[in-house]
């Protein structure tokens, strides 16, 4: 580290969660002053979203105080691991209020606002908080004397400070565009898959048989368990639906069930509740549970592939006929064993999957490439704040 510069504790270079009585030596209890409640503190961004105002009087007990040019740090899990904060600035009056989940600091003339702003950002600060956070799961807080006790490097010149952040907020201004055109091309490769999907199904050849879902395949009801008869071991895994996202909280079951109450590798699979529409299943043996259909195809008319394609386009019709407001969508063995589909000859069919496969080939390829970039902007940003507390910028 460089010559010009110190290292001291926060407890040493700001007021932290300066008080409250202070409002009421400029303002009057009527006088409005701005309300942030935590899901207006952003990650990671400088400004606060000042989007409401109350009466100082509505506000004072309850909640935390900060005036402008106080940095606002967010100490509940998991807001603090996701870098929820931000500079206080432009609020009404002069002072604001708002969770009393916020840590408050205020620049005592050594440090720049800005500058610790930055340094908050900083994925090493996070990940050492996270280490000492106290409490019950779910309500971990970072406790005051981790705080307090923190040390921060700086240079002891303002200049330098604000060249620092000149630096960063160029530096990061330019990553988060970067981030954003990756992230939109990562949405448009996902949107280029449902527009294909969309070209398909919305416009069936004359040699399409329009057939109710019921007359080409069939639905089979899960397991419905009751809590006692889920395990934390057993013989069988037990499949709901959050385990097609995630390997962990299995529960088990020792019941020997009729054979159509299992699924195999390769499987068809809808999930009906909650994040509904269709799998195919990837692994061992297990019982799949009642929020879960098996999807028999009759292969005679349809194959598996072809059934799984088209079931997985009907979702977002499903969505659609349900309303774009809709949060909940609730789809019924009956509804779904009576959608009309469209079913073309099965050498139509299997032309339709083996480009539909080219299709998914060519946008997880995209989807990599842009996912990859994404990573690649955070580490860069994280290398980055690593050198300017270093004295390397």
């Amino acid at each position: 580290m460089k010559k010009e510069w110190q290292v001291e504790s926060f407890g040493k270079l700001f007021t932290i969660r300066p008080q409250k009585k202070e409002a009421y030596n400029s303002l009057n209890k009527n006088d409005i002053v701005s309300f942030v409640p935590m899901s207006d503190l952003k990650e990671k961004a400088k400004g606060l979203s000042l989007t409401q105002a109350k009466k100082l009087s509505e506000v004072y007990s309850g909640y935390t105080y900060f005036a402008d040019n106080d940095v606002l740090l967010a100490k509940i899990t998991p807001c603090f691991e996701n870098g929820k904060l931000g500079i206080a600035q432009n609020l009404e009056n002069g002072i604001g209020f708002g969770s009393s989940e916020f840590i408050v600091f205020r620049a005592n003339g050594r440090v720049i606002p800005e500058y610790l702003f930055y340094f908050l950002s900083n994925e090493k600060f996070r990940q050492a908080g996270k280490k000492q956070m106290t409490g019950a799961v779910g309500h971990k807080r970072v406790p005051k004397d981790f705080i307090e006790n923190y040390k921060l490097p700086f240079p002891t010149s303002i200049e330098e400070q604000k060249r620092i952040v000149a630096i960063l907020d160029k530096a990061f201004a330019a990553i988060d565009q970067a981030r954003a055109n990756a992230q939109k091309n990562l949405q448009n490769s996902r949107e280029l898959f449902e527009s294909y999907l969309n070209k398909v199904f919305a416009n069936p050849g004359e040699d399409w048989e329009e057939k109710k879902l019921s007359e080409v395949s069939q639905f089979i009801n899960g397991k419905a368990y009751s809590k006692k008869e889920l395990l934390n071991r057993g013989k069988y895994r037990v499949l709901r639906v959050g385990n097609f996202f995630t390997n962990n909280n299995w529960y088990y079951s020792d019941l020997e069930l009729p054979p159509d109450k299992y699924c195999e590798n390769g499987d068809l699979l809808y999930a009906w509740s909650a994040s509904f529409g269709p799998r195919i299943w990837t692994g061992e043996k297990v019982i799949y549970h009642y929020h879960i259909w098996k999807v028999i195809p009759d292969t005679s008319y349809i194959t598996k592939e072809f059934l799984y394609f088209l079931l997985e386009w009907d979702v977002e019709k499903i969505k659609s006929e349900q309303g774009a407001g809709t949060t909940m969508i609730h789809v019924t063995k009956g509804s779904m064993e009576n959608r009309n589909v469209f079913i073309p000859p099965i050498g139509i069919q299997e032309s339709i999957v083996s480009k539909t496969k080219i299709m998914i080939k060519e946008t997880n390829r995209l989807k990599e490439i842009y996912q990859k970039k994404i990573t690649d902007l955070e580490e860069l940003k994280k290398s980055i704040l690593h050198k300017a507390f270093e004295g390397e910028l």
